[in-house]
């Protein structure tokens, strides 16, 4: 690894024009015609994860049981998005600590997808009934047994993978390792390995200070070009989502903009409605302490525009990944960039913008035009519309 070339990545600060105007038009609250209902059916876990955002503001273990009804969500869904093609994701703390609350939401909507964001330790008390239905199970795992019982306890790993294979019979959707790539010691074959069980892999860069040294940097660098390396001389399509997305959007024209009508890939910007326990919504689930979030109740009854929005302090307008990346965490930007808190954008967004750059350059490196041109019909449709775009992130 070039040392100017990694610590480029570190220091870059962007400015955005200031004579660039922005259009201060009125937001619908959803933009296109799919939406994610991601609800949080409890703030209770059963794990303590040393990086988890919940623990922010004191969220973590706030709310048990929703207080709103299912009628009430009903009457919200039938007001505010009546017109869209939606969806379900269940979320916590662990969303499988309230079992009979998923079970009625999804008795009282059976005919939508469903997916369930969870730790996959309590997966062998899920009903058989219901197991079968959830479109997507995306798991969250840390890599290895070392490093995911270094961050979320011992035997958590082992614990895991036992109930994965305990339902893989019994699901009709895909499973899908939810990693966290927090530590720096990660290593490419684990991410190899995951794919023995899993259908698919999608890999986040951890939001959390101190592990973003410029040794740290470099370490995940050498993994990405081992990522890349085994995503062009794959025999077919190598299911790992960020490494498929980014491979989309530079092959495929117009891909990245039709994605999310042609605004930021972050739903929680433009196609997601979080709700909490206590029937308020926030922008993002890792946002919940921040009032100034909240942008709707479904006790209440009401519904507007996500407060995270583009902003034109923030750097993606004029960023070189704008055309494949779009922006994808608003709430990394807005924290670093409209609260300005110089701390968190120097040692979290400077170096994770820097990170998904460096993987877009390899992967435009690799010539993903041609790559995608040797593709079977069958794989280049998978590549540019794989139904698991819809239930995670496709940037990093």
């Amino acid at each position: 690894m070039d040392l100017p070339f990694a610590l480029c990545f570190l220091n870059a600060r962007f400015i955005f024009p200031n004579n660039t105007n922005m259009s201060e038009k009125s937001l619908a609250p959803i933009r296109g015609n799919r939406v994610e209902i991601q609800i949080s059916t409890t703030l209770k876990c059963n794990l303590n994860c040393s990086y988890c955002v919940l623990s922010e503001g004191d969220v973590l273990d706030s709310q048990g049981k929703p207080i709103y009804s299912l009628d009430q969500l009903e009457t919200f869904i039938q007001t505010h998005l009546s017109d869209k093609d939606i969806y379900f994701t269940f979320f916590g703390g662990e969303p499988l600590m309230n079992r009979p609350f998923i079970y009625d939401v999804m008795d009282r909507f059976p005919n939508v997808d469903y997916q369930i964001i969870t730790n996959g330790t309590l997966l062998h008390k899920v009903d058989d009934n219901f197991i079968g239905k959830f479109s997507n199970f995306l798991i969250s795992i840390d890599g290895n047994e070392q490093i995911t019982n270094k961050y979320r306890g011992k035997n958590v790993f082992a614990n895991i993978m036992k109930n994965v294979n305990l339902i893989q019979p019994k699901v009709n959707g895909t499973l899908t390792a939810r990693v966290t790539w927090c530590d720096p010691s990660l290593p490419f074959e684990a991410f190899d390995k995951l794919l023995e069980t899993f259908d698919w892999i999608h890999f986040q860069f951890a939001q959390q200070k101190g592990v973003y040294s410029l040794e740290q940097v470099q370490s995940r660098m050498k993994v990405i070009d081992q990522l890349v390396d085994k995503f062009y001389s794959y025999d077919g399509v190598y299911p790992v989502v960020p490494l498929m997305g980014i491979a989309r959007n530079l092959a495929v024209s117009g891909a990245s903009a039709a994605q999310c009508s042609g605004e930021t890939h972050c739903r929680s910007s433009t196609s997601a409605v979080n709700i909490s326990p206590d029937g308020k919504i926030f922008a993002c689930t890792d946002m919940t302490w921040l009032p100034s979030m909240q942008h709707g109740s479904v006790i209440e009854n009401t519904l507007s525009s996500s407060p995270l929005q583009m902003h034109p302090d923030m750097p993606c307008h004029t960023c070189e990944a704008k055309e494949w990346c779009r922006g994808n965490c608003m709430k990394n930007l807005h924290i670093a960039y409209v609260l300005k808190d110089e701390e968190y954008r120097r040692e979290v967004v400077d170096p994770v913008c820097g990170l998904v750059k460096y993987l877009g350059k390899k992967m435009a490196d690799g010539d993903p035009v041609k790559w995608f041109n040797k593709l079977s019909l069958e794989n280049q449709q998978l590549v540019a519309s794989a139904p698991i775009y819809d239930f995670v992130e496709i940037i990093p």
